[in-house]
């Protein structure tokens, strides 16, 4: 019971962490400029992975997909499939401890087969949220790197909420796909006491089993004295 607990709270942290990701993805936000120091209306206020978004002359925000995909920074691109591979990861890992989760009974009925589909499923959750947490880490760096550039003389950003997000997701998958792992080798474990509780109390059966049948040959040879 503590082990199929453990395994459903595990997955609800990891699904928790790919929503979060997903949100991410899709965000504008990525970097944001100080709205104070914006001097023409056209100037860029927020970017995405996918689109950026400017404040307009009246005070309200548009937002406009990139032209040219292929055209952006080479970390912008490595971003994007690396989010892309963690969302994939994160979807399939969901599928898949679905189905290895101890209280489910859907494809599979043995114990082994499920405990070995959830450790896989916990494995892709963390390699989700270790992809995500490079791409995340890596916007964050060329935004700083950026910032502190003295001889940098385009528009410098700061971090933005989505990348707080993304971090905040990559740990959840992470933590998510763990828990998920460590309740699995928490059941062999348990199985493994089990079977030494078997042992033990088997031996112990033999050794009284053997003491008594010493006991009666004594007494035999004590009568037959």
């Amino acid at each position: 019971m503590a082990s199929s607990s453990l395994q459903i709270c595990s997955l609800l942290l990891a699904l928790a962490g790919f929503t979060i990701l997903l949100l991410t993805t899709m965000s504008n936000t990525w970097k944001v400029s100080d709205a104070t120091e914006i001097l023409v209306p056209a100037e860029w206020a927020s970017e995405g992975l996918w689109m950026d978004c400017a404040i307009t002359a009246f005070g309200s925000i548009q937002c406009q997909r990139f032209l040219y995909m292929l055209s952006s920074e080479i970390h912008v691109q490595a971003c994007r499939a690396l989010m892309i591979i963690s969302i994939l990861l994160g979807f399939i890992a969901a599928v898949v401890s679905l189905l290895g989760l101890k209280c489910t009974n859907v494809g599979l009925s043995d114990e082994d087969e499920k405990l070995k589909v959830a450790v896989t499923g916990g494995f892709l959750f963390i390699l989700g949220g270790l992809c995500s947490m490079v791409a995340v880490s890596w916007y964050a760096a060329v935004i700083t790197a950026e910032f502190f550039n003295p001889l940098y003389t385009g528009t410098k950003y700061e971090l933005g909420d989505a990348l707080y997000l993304g971090w905040a997701g990559s740990v959840l998958c992470l933590l998510g796909g763990i828990f998920l792992t460590c309740s699995c080798k928490g059941k062999k474990k348990q199985e493994c006491s089990a079977n030494k509780y078997r042992y033990s109390a088997g031996q112990a059966a033999c050794q009284q089993q053997i003491y008594t049948e010493n006991s009666e040959v004594v007494t035999s040879s004590k009568e037959y004295v």
